[in-house]
């Protein structure tokens, strides 16, 4: 196609008068894309101070400024496309319809999500406290939207999604300050009960980190066909626990050897029943 000089004149005028007319609402549009875009810098700025005056959970403070943050982007962006003419009605019609799509594709990870929120809304547990869930147990380094992030004893980093664990039992070892440990200690049956719960006694008195109240309890749990079980239940302080878990049972096994008491090692005993019509030895 050959193009004649006035032709390419007349199409030259014409897209110089449509720059013309056009050009006022371009440059009103961008600059209300820039002078929002710093606005909405301002604004997510003052209201993150505002949370933190507040002393609110660093992991909340985080997640509702940034969706309070996307939400103005949203908006901004929204009113940037009206102000260059462009028909937004059918524009958040799309975007509606790519939502519904992304979501159904993304169910499981909106489903963390979901658990996100609840976990930071309701708070089952914060950062560093040590939690059992999802059959692990460790210490919370940090709360995702869709993850929580576990730290285990021997150092090992677990991530377990949110949504599995917001509807999944959990174990909170740190809300409480105390905590009882829960031993057990098997002595034979030629051995004095009372002499050995006197012994145990004793040596949850010299412990220091033991606490005094509540009582530590030692009492007969159960009678085996192989073992008298006794019952050591001390309480400590959380940070205490493991230390006074192990002391204990140390503690116990070098003082009954001082006293000549020994422990009954465990015996599994046998689920298989006599023949009746085998002849008894």
């Amino acid at each position: 196609m050959n193009l004649n000089p006035e032709q390419i004149t007349d199409y030259a005028n014409t897209f110089i008068k449509v720059l013309i007319d056009y050009s006022p609402r371009l440059i009103s549009a961008f600059i209300i894309l820039f002078a929002g875009l710093y606005i909405i810098r301002l604004i997510n700025r003052f209201i993150r101070r505002i949370m933190v005056k507040r002393n609110l959970d660093p992991t909340l403070t985080r997640f509702l400024a940034d969706i309070l943050l996307w939400v103005l982007r949203i908006i901004l962006f929204v009113s940037f496309i009206s102000k260059l003419g462009i028909e937004t009605s059918s524009f958040v019609a799309i975007l509606g319809a790519m939502g519904l799509a992304v979501g159904l594709s993304l169910q499981g990870s909106l489903s963390n999500f979901a658990g996100g929120m609840l976990i930071i809304l309701f708070k089952p547990f914060r950062v560093s406290d040590t939690i059992e869930a999802q059959g692990v147990i460790g210490t919370v380094s940090e709360i995702q939207i869709f993850v929580t992030k576990l730290v285990t004893a021997n150092n090992q980093t677990i991530f377990i999604p949110n949504g599995s664990l917001s509807n999944g039992n959990i174990i909170n070892y740190s809300l409480e300050k105390i905590r009882r440990a829960d031993l057990t200690v098997a002595i034979s049956y030629d051995t004095n009960i009372k002499e050995a719960k006197d012994i145990i006694t004793t040596v949850l008195k010299n412990n220091p980190k033991i606490l005094e109240t509540p009582a530590a309890e030692v009492s007969v749990k159960n009678l085996t066909d192989s073992a008298i079980q006794i019952a050591v239940r001390p309480w400590a302080k959380n940070e205490d626990f493991w230390g006074v878990y192990a002391d204990t049972l140390q503690n116990c096994k070098q003082a009954f050897d001082e006293a000549g008491i020994v422990i009954q090692p465990f015996v599994k005993e046998s689920s298989k029943k006599n023949n009746p019509t085998e002849p008894l030895a």
